[in-house]
């Protein structure tokens, strides 16, 4: 149950904030927003403010902003409240401020992490591989790397990350074991596997796993925003890069993609691990919601900024039946791309197998 509050509590920020992007840039500009929904489908209640009816509707897996003279073919007054009948830049703005937000959101998320503390796995080992080096070497459970070839190491991430480069000849490390310091000197195992876009690649192991020892890195202000920026460029490359590998067909979309069954079953499991964890999370997704919305696809943001480009280069938009046909084929795609992600997700969780468990009970 907790899972499912959880759950409708990161999509509703999410949802909220992205669609407050819309709805702000709006009232700013100059256009007169209508309706502003969290969820989409039958009203379950309302308010009016202003020229403005706030609600929520039944099913909150999104939301949407309605502005005055927002369907095309519709008959325009030309007046400036209208969606339609202002300039291309004004339209721009008002579409891109919603997935602006949304990566704003995760911006500042990152960087209140950073600053106030963002949880790191030390280098203490918690256990040993079978016929690895470092099992063979002496190395024993609780004993902490201090250096890996000469460079000093406090946490799991970067420790790992020197020990993979090693390809060539011994890897010297540090350790410290009741408070006493010792050198050891191990030949590395070399794997090859699979990154996270599904490419072979070559990497050093010792054979160790990371204890539960849990140390929370804090930054500086300046410095927290810094690293913040520096996550949010990282996850952006990485997500559009996942994305050029699955239309060229270099990653799989089974892999890769998870839909709304997937994002509940991690938020349920984050929120156990802490709110940090959480809270993490929930950037993520922000950042994901920005870069996903303004992919040129109809229907979605970068799909109407597509639009307006043409708009711009044509000096008129398109014809009312050729903007019908690209929505008709990209609404299509999507419910396709929907039913397949839904239909992964079940079989990648194995949902059918956790219902038939529940009934034998």
């Amino acid at each position: 149950m907790l899972s499912i509050v959880y759950f409708l509590i990161v999509l509703s920020v999410l949802v909220i904030v992205h669609e407050f992007g819309h709805f702000i840039v709006a009232k700013r500009i100059g256009v007169r927003v209508e309706k502003f929904s969290f969820g989409f489908g039958p009203k379950i209640f309302s308010i009016i403010r202003g020229e403005t009816e706030y609600l929520v509707s039944a099913i909150p897996l999104g939301g949407y902003v309605k502005m005055a003279g927002d369907e095309p073919g519709k008959d325009l007054t030309g007046k400036s409240f209208e969606f339609l009948s202002r300039k291309i830049a004004d339209r721009f703005k008002i579409i891109f401020a919603g997935p602006l937000l949304n990566y704003v959101l995760a911006f500042l998320i990152f960087s209140v992490i950073f600053m106030f503390g963002s949880p790191t796995l030390t280098t203490e080992v918690g256990s040993l591989l079978e016929d690895y080096p470092a099992k063979k070497s002496g190395i024993i459970l609780g004993d902490k790397i201090l250096k890996v070839d000469n460079k000093d190491v406090k946490y799991w991430e970067d420790m790992t990350a020197i020990i993979h480069d090693h390809l060539e000849g011994p890897i010297k490390l540090s350790l410290e074991r009741k408070g006493e310091t010792f050198d050891l000197e191990l030949r590395p195992v070399i794997r090859e596997v699979k990154d996270i876009f599904g490419k072979s690649t070559k990497i050093a192991l010792l054979g160790i796993a990371p204890s539960q020892k849990i140390e929370n890195i804090r930054y500086g202000f300046f410095q927290s925003f810094g690293m913040g920026l520096k996550k949010l460029i990282v996850l952006t490359n990485l997500t559009y890069k996942a994305i050029w590998y699955i239309i060229t067909g270099r990653m799989s979309v089974k892999e890769s993609m998870t839909g709304p069954i997937g994002i509940f079953i991690i938020t349920g499991k984050a929120a156990q691990m802490g709110l940090i964890y959480l809270i993490n999370l929930t950037a993520m997704l922000s950042a994901s919601l920005a870069i996903f919305n303004l992919l040129p696809l109809p229907v979605l943001d970068g799909g109407h900024i597509l639009f307006l480009i043409v708009e711009k280069i044509r000096g008129k938009p398109l014809s009312m039946k050729a903007q019908e046909i690209i929505a008709n084929i990209g609404i299509g795609f999507l419910i396709l791309l929907t039913v397949f992600i839904f239909y992964n997700d079940i079989m990648k969780f194995k949902i059918f197998d956790g219902i038939v468990k529940f009934f034998k009970r």
